[in-house]
């Protein structure tokens, strides 16, 4: 792997990671810069689901303070990703890579349109939160809550881009919670998504991936998260999101050509 390469790969690891904590589309910082390396789009997509798993990690550790409390929604939320992730990796693996290669631009500029939508979602999530920790849900929405979280594990499981921005509308639709532990919960919910997917990666398809750009990403990854956890809310929102979407256009440029 040349220098400039190795370079690239950790640079975009460690905004994705710091993205993913705050915003939740990390994967449209890296999955763009392996395409546009060559990588073919599910070596991509795996690699960068492993690599990333750091990052969310330190993401999520760095935003613990503000799980407390919501552990009796979150046992039943954490199911729903998991199950989610097992069966959107699955599909990942088992339908033929042109079904992904067809498919992939289509979710590419799904989340790339998340992304430039992110802040109208944020800010309809933040007039439906409450500046305390909510009372409970009814039954309805929080089987309605349960569901969404199952949808976007598939959605994160199969291709992870903006599963975040997915995570935040559902638990903003239908939860009365403040959005500062909304992402808390987005953060770790996403975690378990991506561990999950990683896991059945390594396991079922240890030979189609890119160790090196997994490993490079994991790295530079595990920093970012804990930057962005501690310091992400500093950015400007509009540099970041113009960033995220002129690679995302990079990689679907790459993708169709």
């Amino acid at each position: 792997m040349p220098v400039s390469e190795i370079v690239l790969v950790l640079l975009a690891g460690f905004a994705a990671g710091g993205i993913n904590a705050v915003v939740g589309s990390g994967t449209l910082v890296t999955f763009p810069t392996l395409i546009a390396f060559g990588y073919p789009p599910v070596t991509a997509t795996m690699s960068n689901a492993i690599g990333l798993v750091a990052g969310s990690a330190s993401g999520a550790w760095g935003y613990r303070r503000e799980l407390r409390g919501q552990w009796s929604r979150l046992r039943w939320q954490l199911p729903g990703s998991l199950l989610g992730g097992v069966l959107g990796a699955w599909l990942l693996q088992h339908l033929p890579e042109k079904t992904f290669t067809a498919v992939v631009p289509v979710l590419l500029i799904l989340a790339l349109v998340l992304v430039v939508t992110g802040p109208r979602i944020q800010a309809w999530a933040q007039k439906r939160s409450e500046p305390d920790t909510a009372a409970g849900i009814g039954r309805g929405r929080f089987v309605l809550l349960v569901i969404g979280t199952f949808a976007v594990g598939v959605y994160g499981g199969y291709f992870t881009a903006a599963q975040g921005i997915l995570l935040m509308g559902v638990m903003g639709a239908l939860l009365p919670e403040n959005i500062q532990r909304m992402n808390a919960a987005k953060n770790l919910l996403s975690l378990v998504v991506n561990v999950v997917a990683a896991a059945s990666f390594i396991i079922f398809a240890f030979d189609r991936i890119s160790w090196a750009a997994a490993g490079l990403i994991a790295v530079s990854s595990l920093i970012g998260g804990a930057v962005g956890a501690r310091y992400g809310r500093r950015l400007s929102p509009r540099v970041l999101r113009a960033c995220i979407v002129l690679l995302g256009l990079v990689g679907l440029y790459n993708l169709l050509a």
